[in-house]
């Protein structure tokens, strides 16, 4: 799990996904669920939860939930209600920044030149972009030749609010 846990949000986050695996290993221990959902809007959380049912062989089912979107296509999220009118109308062009990175990426074009203009739109908005990328969905990692099952990932701050969105799409459907 460090390798997993130190990418990304772990990088900007330090010790965040520790703390977040220690609560859900407690809670499991005292419930002792079948099943657990998590949803797929906090897409390193899921895999980090993942991971830690797999090693350290919990008989727990971890589902996936898709994430649930407002009209205009922005994540829903708690976090969205800090946000103040104005940069509640700007947040949804995260979401279209990823729907065109992955159109792009689907249609052939080069991943870091999307993801550049990506950044840059989003930054043009107003946005203090901490990351967009595109990474492999099994683990995060940077996606090599012949990868198709890929996740686009955006981390970003509007005013006081740190957003984060992701799709996940595979290459050739």
């Amino acid at each position: 799990m460090p390798k997993l846990a130190g990418r990304l949000d772990g990088e900007y986050r330090p010790g965040f996904f520790r703390g977040v695996a220690t609560v859900v290993n407690k809670l499991f221990n005292i419930v002792q669920p079948d099943v657990a959902l998590f949803g797929e809007k906090d897409f390193q959380q899921l895999l980090v939860v993942k991971q830690m049912v797999r090693d350290l062989a919990m008989p727990v089912e971890i589902k996936s939930v898709a994430t649930r979107r407002e009209l205009d296509g922005l994540a829903m999220s708690s976090r969205n209600s800090y946000l103040d009118e104005e940069n509640r109308k700007l947040a949804p062009a995260i979401h279209r920044c990823l729907e065109h990175v992955v159109r792009a990426i689907v249609d052939g074009e080069n991943p870091a030149y999307e993801v550049g203009h990506a950044t840059q739109e989003l930054d043009e908005q107003g946005f203090l972009v901490d990351y967009i990328v595109v990474r492999r969905q099994r683990d995060l990692a940077v996606p090599e030749e012949g990868d198709k099952a890929l996740v686009v990932l955006v981390a970003a701050r509007l005013g006081s609010v740190r957003l984060i969105d992701n799709i996940a799409f595979t290459l050739g459907d």
